[in-house]
């Protein structure tokens, strides 16, 4: 990660002046040609493009600021729209920032579209980063929490809209819709802010940290639920239950049938489009499409459309495919263009001059206090009943105090459909700005004071290691076959990775096609060969979730997707081809697996060197047990890192197998008569005995540990494979340089002499991703 620029201490100033001049230079500038703008009649197009990068880098500076005082970067954009807009500059220099901003409805339209636009974007990558295990892991205590905060300010909020004067109210006819919005605004936390500041304070993980983010996810989406009705409501003019009725219902119909067939729908689109388009970017198009079509779809149900662009981030988010690199490109346009003129817009259009006005100052402190003391009693409530501790309760309420993005989202759209106008509207956004700055210092008070339980000790070490494992960065598997045992094999670890790790498997038959254009082996096309694998692949999944007992983290029916590759090219081509959509763990099957000169084959060499991921060669010796139950493992180490990388590979199949495994650590009697060295700490037998044992804690696999010396370790693992009647062998492995495919005089042997099945898993820091921090 690159390391910020080292600013002077005058930056702070140093923007405002950047800001001021840029600000003079440009209207001066585009006074004359802004004025013949209006006079036109078509806006200017030159105009428009110096409002949209003002709006970013004014954005992006007071930005910059924000995050080095502890504030979230989203004030400093609004802020910079607040400062360009009438509460300071069209206070000063008011025709110039008339010229500049000119309010005839085309010019305005312009950069208006774009901050619409900026809504969805920001609700699609909310939605994104909307962990729904998390919330479903602490719904009882998130779900009270939210609820209770949430009830309480909307409630007082509700209150205070229906005794409003009617001088306050665009339209007094609509007052409940008014209350309504303003009830909402008071009451929905912003999960991006608290998310952020958790996550800055390095407390996510934290039980409370958790708790804070789970609960602030149910706000959002239950604040998304409500404002989509309540633009229904107000989209009619008049609230009868016909109205509320269908939106409620259509709302209803939507979600159930987003978190149901929707899920694999989107999956399906992403994976589509990225397996079959070689064009740039071409899943983000498709993120974009499910994005306006899920909108569109709110849209004809009467809700507004952030609710289906919100509900579009979350499914993409569960997409178990390219997260990463979605996350990347999203992130980078939102928050680049979106975010920066969406919220300088709304600086723009927020008046901060109306709190002269004793009344409007009195309405925006009483909004504030019933905001903040509803919020913040409500969630501290919640939690004391809970059964969490006082300062655990304090750092809650604190954390779920915090509205920005959301509460200006709401606000907009309560002005952009005539219930709120614009003294109402620079309420909320004061409100939002007030409650959102005052939230991090808070919350960075509060959890300074919280101590770490012990299970919670327990918990974040099981959670590093995740973090550090081998196998934590995989995403997507390649399975290669052929019809042989080793493909069946391979097969068989495949969908022990589907179940353990959610992993989507791709499944390729790679045999060439006889002149009849039929595979060589059977008279079956290659592509039903390779669905029959597919489908025994699949039912071997099934069978395994159908008697594995209940636990956290398994994979369910909906987790495990298989989907078959026909080979129409090359077979170099595709496995390139494969590589680049997302493919990082090759499990090839195929026979013979020997070549003529007793090193691995020359086809497995041609796979191995074309895909760009980590390989793991299965090769079937002997017959395979009836079931994947049977399979007895053998893991050898000799303290490397490879060999330890391949334990933990053995272990997570050994946990999806429910299998017998044994560790056999090979010690040479030079290693034991040695004195020890500085540079062999960690390399202990002792000490690698308990490594891979705190590996297979975690796994929750119990293991036969031996240490066995001799001068040969191949002669070693074969000795004690037969023995123990051991028919799976996993050994980590890396390349050698050579004209033939080598992975060292250890695995060479074991291919010429083994009578057991083995997985020869490439294990070096070179072909394993990066791990996601």
């Amino acid at each position: 990660m690159p390391s910020r620029p080292n600013f002077p201490k005058s930056f702070p100033s140093s923007v405002f002046i950047i800001l001021v001049a840029i600000i003079l230079l440009l209207s001066i500038v585009q006074t004359a040609s802004a004025a013949e703008g209006q006079k036109a009649s078509h806006p200017s197009e030159g105009l428009f493009l110096v409002q949209i990068v003002l709006l970013v880098v004014s954005g992006r500076l007071l930005g910059e600021l924000m995050v080095r005082i502890g504030q979230p970067s989203i004030m400093g954009q609004i802020i910079a729209g607040i400062i360009l807009g009438p509460s300071l500059f069209g206070l000063v220099f008011p025709h110039a920032q008339a010229s500049l901003f000119p309010s005839n409805e085309g010019q305005k339209s312009m950069a208006d579209a774009i901050g619409q636009l900026g809504i969805l974007f920001l609700l699609l990558l909310a939605g994104m980063e909307t962990d729904l295990g998390l919330a479903k892991r602490l719904r009882k205590s998130a779900a009270g929490v939210s609820l209770t905060g949430i009830v309480i300010p909307f409630t007082a909020g509700f209150i205070l809209g229906e005794f409003i004067p009617d001088a306050f109210l665009p339209y007094p006819e609509k007052r409940l819709v008014t209350s309504l919005f303003l009830g909402t605004a008071l009451s929905i936390s912003s999960v991006k802010i608290v998310a952020s500041v958790v996550r800055e304070m390095d407390f996510l993980r934290r039980n409370i940290g958790q708790l804070i983010v789970a609960s602030a996810i149910i706000d959002d989406t239950v604040g998304w639920v409500i404002i989509a009705i309540t633009f229904g409501l107000a989209e009619k003019g008049t609230v009868d239950l016909a109205t509320l009725a269908t939106s409620v219902i259509g709302t209803l119909a939507f979600m159930a049938v987003s978190f149901t067939v929707g899920r694999q729908v989107v999956f399906e689109i992403i994976r589509w489009t990225n397996d079959n388009f070689r064009s740039d970017l071409p899943v983000l198009s498709a993120i974009i499409a499910i994005m306006g079509g899920m909108a569109i779809i709110t849209n004809l149900i009467g809700v507004h459309t952030v609710l289906g662009a919100f509900v579009a981030g979350i499914l993409v988010g569960q997409s178990p495919i390219l997260t990463r690199q979605i996350d990347v490109q999203l992130r980078g346009l939102t928050t680049a263009l979106f975010m920066p003129v969406f919220f300088g817009l709304t600086g723009l259009q927020t008046d901060l001059t109306v709190l002269a006005d004793p009344s409007i100052l009195l309405l925006t402190v009483a909004v504030v206090v019933i905001a903040s003391i509803g919020k913040f009693g409500g969630a501290f409530a919640a939690a004391r009943f809970g059964g969490y501790s006082a300062p655990e309760a304090l750092a809650l309420g604190c954390g779920m105090n915090a509205r920005g993005s959301t509460e200006v989202i709401v606000a907009t759209i309560g002005l952009s459909v005539g219930v709120l106008d614009e003294k109402l509207f620079s309420v909320i956004v004061a409100m939002a700005v007030i409650t959102t700055m005052a939230m991090p210092p808070t919350l960075r008070w509060a959890l300074a004071r919280l101590p770490l339980r012990e299970e919670e000790r327990d918990r974040l070490e099981r959670e590093e290691f995740e973090s550090e494992s081998f196998l934590a960065a995989f995403e997507r598997i390649l399975l290669t076959v052929d019809g042989s045992q080793s493909s069946r094999l391979a097969t068989w670890i495949a969908a022990f990775f589907a179940v353990a790790r959610k992993m989507p498997v791709t499944v390729l038959d790679v045999r060439e096609p006889d002149a009849t254009g039929e595979a060589s082996e059977t008279a079956a096309p290659s592509s039903s060969k390779a669905q029959a694998f597919a489908e025994e692949l699949r039912q071997c999944a099934a069978n395994l979730l159908s008697s594995a007992p209940a636990g956290k983290n398994m994979a369910t029916e909906s987790d495990i997707h298989v989907t078959v590759r026909e080979k129409n090219d090359k077979l170099e081509t595709m496995l390139g081809d494969i590589s680049d959509a997302g493919h990082d763990l090759l499990f090839t099957g195929i026979e013979p697996s020997m070549g003529e000169d007793g090193r691995f084959s020359a086809a497995l060499q041609v796979m191995t060197s074309a895909f760009q991921g980590t390989s793991a060669i299965v090769t079937a010796r002997g017959a395979l047990p009836d079931r994947p139950q049977s399979l007895r493992i053998l893991l050898p180490v000799s303290g490397t890192e490879r060999s330890i990388r391949a334990a933990e590979f053995g272990l997570a199949v050994a946990k999806a197998a429910r299998a017998h495994c044994a560790l056999l650590l090979i010690v040479e009697p030079r290693q034991v008569r040695a004195v020890p060295r500085i540079s062999d700490h960690g390399n202990d037998h002792w000490d690698v005995l308990n490594r891979v044992g705190a590996i297979a804690e975690y796994y929750g696999v119990e293991i036969e540990k031996v240490v066995q010396q001799g001068p040969s370790p191949e002669l070693s693992i074969l000795r004690h494979a037969r023995s123990g009647k051991y028919n799976l062998i996993v050994l980590g492995v890396s390349k050698r340089a050579s004209g033939s495919l080598s992975y060292g005089s250890v695995a060479d042997t074991l291919l010429q002499t083994t009578d057991r099945s083995c997985i020869f898993i490439e294990t070096d820091l070179a072909n394993a991703p990066p791990v996601a921090g």
